[in-house]
């Protein structure tokens, strides 16, 4: 039986106004060549790499109260491994698991992390340098967060939310004979609409040093599908392209990290139109202009009064082997049947900053559905979806995608409305810590 375990830490942070300050660091966490690499349904090995990836941390402290936020340049990162990095940071630096979110920014041309059971059919020297690299990664991830520790600065930090219309595409369609199509195809005359919307908001955290306000760091989200270079060499996608133009619009020391947001059914495919989308240039063209929206948006962003920060956490093959869709449903059974009947532990975080901001990380990826429906109901103003942190269950959709069938439903380790629970742990933590905010606990 498939059932969702949830538990409910509250903590109330204690911290008033008193120095607000961050320290960033990243990691490289590149792997060999020949390591395998991730993101669909058939072995590849890396031939090269065309940008370095990386594990990236921003630790955030005021008035005692300090957590971490990080990104690795990965598809996804199993519990387990986050589970081991929290641990190694808490006996490095002493802080607790549960002030620790681990995210990953979804890039298709990434490592394989082996799990068990795994869809990836390794053998010899692949599978010998993949067992290396899973070892060695919880290691590294906790590194970058201990060298951001060490690395605190008074900042000031400011926040907008920017906005995207023409980049995501719900991959989803209803098609003209009443069913739901996946990644239907470009100028495909059965495409009736898109089946879902898609979020276009971009929010941006600026920290920068105040008085001088020197630029420091920038936490960026977006809820778009990281899946545009393919091939065979190692890229963050278009992250990278991103990172790389704040840079030498904000300096060569400014800091960049990038959380996808609700993009469960979200891509880069817009098919109204013929011209390929996919390669390096894409991804260039996508990260150049997020880059562009992200330098209006904090062209203009408040400086956010940070009154306390506080969190709190809800613990919540081969190619040929088979047709697409049942390739994907014997992974889900797989993985499942491994479990023994255990329940799901899916976790829910919450991190909030004063009164006006709210980061929620999800263990999963998020429709978009569920995002839009978050930040509409939050009483943050600027909330942020984290989707793939602390784990990763594949896919989140909401109820009636396992009506309509197709992909993501058909991977996803949790059943219908287990989207929903997680959706109503995030609205409970919001609303707990926005009441205790209004009273100043």
């Amino acid at each position: 039986m498939k059932c969702l375990l949830l538990f409910l830490l509250l903590s109330s942070g204690g911290a008033y106004a008193q120095a607000f300050r961050v320290g960033v660091a990243e990691v490289d966490i590149t792997p060999p060549l020949g390591a395998p690499m991730a993101g669909y349904y058939s072995n590849r090995e890396a031939t090269g790499t065309h940008d370095p990836l990386h594990a990236k941390a921003i630790v955030i402290e005021q008035g005692g109260v300090k957590v971490a936020m990080v990104a690795c340049d990965l598809v996804s990162l199993p519990r387990d491994l986050s589970e081991e990095a929290r641990k190694i940071v808490g006996e490095k630096i002493g802080l607790a698991p549960d002030h620790i979110m681990i995210t990953s920014t979804h890039s298709h041309t990434t490592p394989v992390i082996l799990t068990n059971p795994s869809r990836y059919n390794l053998e010899g020297r692949a599978k010998s340098i993949a067992e290396t690299y899973t070892k060695e990664l919880p290691a590294k991830i906790a590194e970058a967060i201990v060298q951001a520790n060490a690395g605190l600065n008074v900042v000031q930090m400011r926040a907008g939310i920017g906005e995207e219309k023409t980049l995501g595409f719900n991959r989803r369609s209803f098609m003209k004979d009443g069913t739901v199509g996946w990644n239907p195809g470009k100028l495909n005359p059965k495409i009736a609409r898109p089946a879902g919307p898609v979020d276009t908001g971009l929010p941006v955290l600026f920290f920068e040093t105040p008085g001088e306000e020197k630029p420091l760091a920038a936490y960026v989200n977006f809820g778009l599908h990281q899946d545009t270079t393919g091939g065979l060499m190692f890229s963050a996608d278009f992250s990278y392209t991103l990172g790389k133009i704040l840079k030498l619009a904000e300096g060569d020391d400014f800091f960049t990290l990038f959380t996808i947001g609700a993009a469960g059914n979200v891509n880069h495919i817009d098919n109204s139109r013929k011209q390929p989308q996919s390669g390096f240039n894409e991804a260039a063209r996508i990260g150049s202009i997020l880059a562009g929206d992200v330098l209006k948006t904090i062209q203009n962003a408040p400086v956010v009064p940070v009154e306390r920060a506080k969190r709190i956490q809800a613990s919540f093959g081969k190619p040929d082997a088979a047709p697409f869709l049942q390739l994907v449903e014997a992974g889900r059974i797989l993985e499942l049947n491994a479990r023994q009947g255990k329940p799901l532990d899916a976790e829910v975080q919450v991190f909030t900053f004063g009164d006006q901001v709210a980061i929620v990380g999800f263990p999963g990826e998020m429709f978009a559905e569920f995002g839009l429906n978050l930040k509409e109901d939050s009483p943050f103003p600027i909330t942020i979806v984290a989707e793939l942190a602390n784990g990763a269950y594949t896919y989140i959709p909401n109820r009636v995608a396992y009506e309509e069938g197709n992909y993501e439903p058909t991977s996803s380790r949790l059943p219908a409305g287990g989207g929903e629970m997680l959706m109503d742990s995030a609205f409970e933590q919001l609303l707990t810590l926005a009441l205790r905010s209004a009273d100043g606990k």
